[in-house]
């Protein structure tokens, strides 16, 4: 990597706000998070050289784009600071988080401030599940799946899974109790008082019915109204600060398959796998060196592919991972979404990407709290945008030589 990348500063929203409820916009998240990351980083707002926006679709949600200019409502000081709108899916976050990024390998800015943000409380379901509709390929999947596009495509990608190396609906069901057991552990989670047995989310009921087979309600993330921030800074800026705590940028890939899923290989989607290698193979360490990781478990069956593709697990073996306990709190040797992931934590889409940084930034720094992974060392993020089309990995460890 040309230029060191260090997070200096976090913040996110509380996930379990409806905004529209409290008469409030996304104006507010904004200002809110980037507010709260340049604060943790302990630093002057006019320190800052840019600001990206990661967003999916506010001009749908909440009539309003050109977000970039709220960041100059965080602080005057920011006013005239230029500004980058990034949209990709529900991996806008992540795309964001590595702009920033590359303005400062590249030598545009020594801190950049990132943000990812959504407010998805604006409409009934059905018709929220029409905007999300825009990641697929609307003009060909919509008319194939119908309504409700996105649980669809997944219950495509389990039935595909399950046909070739067999799959349960308790399986399922599993992912689902381990996010949000983890999300009870993290105080500012949708679903932190979500009480979800394994009997609850494997059986269809009233309460939890099916909505695309095999997946329940239970297997789908949540509608969230949220956002995250993160301050990053160069070499030269994190030596003269000497933050209390900081995290390092260890590595990072990034890829874009088609757009239509029938047109990808299900289940091993290679093109998502080679985001993985790339970012192992910039941080020289393989998957056996991480410690802990949020992936984008839109829906159930979405974590155990991404145990797949990201090297935690053989073809077929993902499940076998789950089952093990090895990516469950408190003893598992790597903890998957010990945050609560987008079933637990919630999924205010162009947030995700950027919130999963945040927990990665707080793990390697000891900050998690009663979720917090024991001696953490190197922590991956996976975001996803659409299905499987378009895919962050990052690698972050703990900064050393900070006082």
């Amino acid at each position: 990597m040309s230029e060191p990348v260090y997070i200096i500063g976090v913040g996110r929203t509380d996930f379990r706000r409806n905004l529209r409820k409290k008469g409030k916009t996304i104006r507010n998240l904004i200002v809110e998070a980037g507010a709260a990351a340049i604060a943790d980083a302990g630093i002057e707002p006019s320190a800052i050289g840019a600001a990206m926006v990661g967003n999916f679709a506010a001009g749908l949600f909440a009539h309003q784009l050109h977000l970039g200019a709220f960041a100059a409502e965080i602080d005057p000081a920011l006013r005239g600071l230029p500004t980058m709108h990034v949209e990709a899916a529900c991996a806008s976050g992540g795309v964001a988080v590595l702009s920033g990024a590359r303005q400062i390998m590249g030598g545009l800015s020594d801190v950049v401030l990132v943000i990812g943000v959504e407010q998805q409380k604006t409409m009934p379901p059905q018709e929220g599940s029409e905007v999300l509709s825009a990641a697929a390929d609307y003009s060909e999947e919509r008319a194939t799946y119908g309504d409700f596009l996105f649980p669809k495509l997944f219950a495509r990608i389990a039935q595909v899974y399950a046909e070739r190396y067999g799959l349960s609906e308790e399986q399922l069901a599993k992912v689902a109790v381990k996010n949000i057991a983890h999300a009870h552990l993290n105080p500012l989670a949708q679903m932190r008082e979500a009480d979800l047995t394994l009997e609850r989310a494997r059986v269809a009921s009233d309460a939890n019915p099916i909505i695309a087979p095999p997946l329940k309600v239970s297997d789908c993330s949540q509608i969230t109204d949220g956002a995250a921030a993160l301050v990053l800074c160069s070499e030269s800026f994190f030596r003269k600060l000497r933050p209390r705590h900081a995290s390092r940028l260890r590595g990072f890939g990034h890829t874009t398959d088609y757009l239509s899923l029938e047109r990808k290989e299900i289940p091993s989607f290679p093109i998502a796998a080679k985001a993985a290698a790339q970012a192992y193979a910039m941080a020289g360490i393989g998957p056996q060196e991480i410690d802990g990781a949020e992936v984008h478990d839109c829906f159930s069956i979405s974590e155990i592919v991404q145990y797949e593709l990201l090297g935690f697990a053989a073809a077929g073996g993902g499940v076998a991972l789950l089952e093990s306990g090895a990516t469950a709190l408190p003893s598992g040797r790597c903890p998957v979404n010990a945050g609560g992931g987008l079933v637990g934590d919630g999924h205010p889409v162009g947030a995700t990407g950027v919130r999963q940084v945040v927990e990665a930034h707080q793990q390697l720094t000891g900050q998690a709290g009663a979720r917090q992974i024991a001696g953490a060392k190197h922590f991956l993020t996976c975001n996803i945008g659409g299905s499987f089309t378009t895919t962050v990995v990052t690698i972050w460890e703990g900064a050393q030589g900070v006082t």
